[in-house]
């Protein structure tokens, strides 16, 4: 039989269960853009930038079934589009990414977007695949998809020429997909070994990463068998419900919340899953780690790069985490009290009391807000925050509850991540609240995208965090150098740029609008309204995460630079 490249890639995409792309038509791929006109199941999304198109797939695969996938235009397509690609394959999360490509048959040098594309994606993809024939698209397609999600799951790049997507070629067979390759298995025995170190442990830990995201009903059963206080990653926020006794917040010790900081004083034994021990979640390397650590991982790559293992566990935490759960209770069939729940309790709560005294005349208290939004939000709703000094308020102030209800940028830390991958969120979860917090600065790079989500009728609130300045690095230059360069923010005017693409919207400048405007811009989201909250935030007290890192960084620094440093931040205070 005869079918286009495109037609082929069209039936290959239906076949693996992809719901959308996103991107911008050009000269290379509007043969495939039209075969997903007439698609049933896929939705072409029409983005305003390919970096965007990048951060909405990443939240797709995130927040849904469905792998996030591109389609995009060669060359610049690829290029715009890195930082999204980038932020996905340091995250470990799926995508595929499509381009067109150039006439392969052709007798012509220099075309339209001739570049080698395949080695510009390597740092940043699993792999790549160059579609040759007309028979090789839908299998190319199937081991495209097959890679992204075998192992540490990952973006994978296929370029299909336009002499292939365009044209008629001979076909024997169109195969359908038959499912995902089997999980590797993993060391039962070591499984064993880690359970009777923990079990004999006076004080275990668990330190939990997004990888064991969908674990959730068996992490608190292992925590409350082993008595064990609960930090997440900053990916693996959602990992373990914030509602929970055992809970503590993100990261522990100098730089986490006092919560993490209490619990972990003792821990002489830690379960570590799902995570590098990257350096955000780490405090910038300043996390003390027990002797004693079991870590489990789906990359071996991460074992005793940063922390030597007792025990390295490699495979998925989601096979390997029931059966160290059966291990364990083999050993400790049942749960004791929970000795530490009261004293995190306690931690938290004077942790939050602390930051609602706080106050800034003009200024909205960010733990006042993010309380109220927890209280005005439902459980399942999704929330979405970009790379900033938000970041680490919402992972400190915010009590995140089910898996996958919260996304951001991590070890890539892509600002710009926050209106986009909204979009993708809510497009892939038409039925339930999602709402994205960004601050000022990530807000100049991607806000025209929510064009994109007015333009789909899409209901969702992004409530900007306005305070004048890049905070996260403002904050970390005034320590040191007692002045902030490049960080001062020109005033924008979000109610223009809300009217500019169509959106509602809505100001909160005052503590006592608080509860209002969330309400009614809530409201309007149900109305399938999209809303941007212009939020006047108080940034004047800084995070445990800003004051730990910061602290951590300068004890590394050799002395004389340390004297170096102290000095002049002296010199410069006393002088103005």
């Amino acid at each position: 039989m005869k079918k286009s490249g495109a037609a082929l890639a069209r039936f290959a995409l239906e076949q693996l269960g992809v719901t959308h792309t996103f991107g911008i038509p050009g000269v290379h791929n509007t043969e495939l853009y039209d075969e997903l006109n007439n698609s049933k199941s896929i939705q072409p999304i029409l983005v305003t930038h390919e970096g965007g198109a990048a951060f909405m797939a990443d939240a797709v695969s995130r927040t849904s079934q469905s792998i996030g996938t591109l389609l995009i235009v060669p060359a610049a397509g690829i290029t715009h589009a890195a930082s999204g690609i980038g932020e996905a394959y340091l995250a470990g999360i799926p995508m595929l990414i499509i381009t067109g490509g150039i006439h392969s048959q052709s007798d012509f040098s220099f075309q339209l977007h001739e570049m080698d594309q395949h080695s510009l994606l390597a740092p940043i993809t699993k792999g790549s695949f160059l579609i040759e024939s007309h028979a090789e698209v839908i299998p190319t397609f199937y081991a495209a998809y097959q890679l992204a999600m075998r192992g540490e799951p990952g973006p994978v790049f296929v370029e299909l020429p336009y002499n292939i997507g365009n044209f008629l070629g001979e076909v024997n067979a169109m195969p359908e997909f038959t499912g995902l390759e089997p999980p590797s298995q993993f060391d039962s025995t070591l499984v064993n070994q880690a359970a009777e170190l923990l079990v004999a442990a006076k004080q275990p830990g668990i330190f939990v990463g997004w990888g064991a995201v969908d674990c959730q009903a068996d992490l608190i059963e292992l925590a409350e068998l082993l008595n064990a206080p609960v930090a997440t990653t900053l990916q693996g926020l959602s990992a373990f419900p914030a509602n929970h006794p055992l809970h503590t917040g993100m990261g522990f010790g100098d730089y986490s919340v006092p919560a993490g900081q209490t619990a972990f004083e003792a821990c002489d034994a830690l379960l570590a899953i799902a995570t590098r021990f990257a350096e955000i979640p780490t405090g910038s390397f300043s996390m003390q780690v027990p002797e004693n650590l079991v870590h489990l991982d789906i990359n071996p790559q991460v074992f005793n790069a940063n922390y030597p293992a007792k025990i390295a566990l490699e495979g998925d935490a989601r096979l390997i985490v029931p059966a160290l759960l059966k291990a364990v209770k083999d050993l400790k069939p049942q749960a004791n009290k929970l000795p530490h729940a009261e004293t995190i309790a306690q931690a938290k709560a004077a942790y939050l009391q602390e930051w609602q005294a706080h106050s800034q005349d003009g200024r909205v208290n960010p733990a006042e807000f993010l309380q109220t939004l927890r209280k005005e939000l439902p459980e399942e709703a999704l929330v979405v925050a970009d790379d900033g000094n938000h970041t680490y308020l919402v992972a400190e102030l915010f009590p995140l509850l089910g898996p996958r209800k919260f996304i951001s940028p991590t070890d890539f830390n892509a600002m710009g991540y926050c209106v986009p991958a909204v979009i993708g969120a809510k497009l892939a979860n038409p039925d339930l609240p999602v709402v994205g917090i960004v601050g000022d600065g990530a807000l100049l790079m991607t806000g025209m995208e929510m064009l994109t989500g007015v333009s789909n009728q899409l209901g969702l609130v992004v409530f900007v965090f306005n305070d004048g300045e890049l905070s996260q690095i403002a904050q970390a230059q005034a320590l040191p150098y007692n002045r902030k360069t490049c960080t001062q923010l020109a005033p924008i005017d979000i109610q223009a740029l809300a009217n500019t693409v169509g959106a509602e919207y809505l100001a909160l400048h005052q503590a006592k609008d608080i509860q209002p405007a969330i309400k009614k811009a809530l409201d309007l989201a149900k109305q399938n309204k999209a809303v941007y909250v212009d939020v006047r935030v108080d940034y004047s007290k800084p995070t445990r995460f800003t004051q730990g890192v910061i602290k951590a960084t300068l004890k590394r620094f050799a002395p004389q630079d340390k004297i170096r440093v102290v000095s002049r931040a002296l010199i410069r205070k006393l002088t103005g």
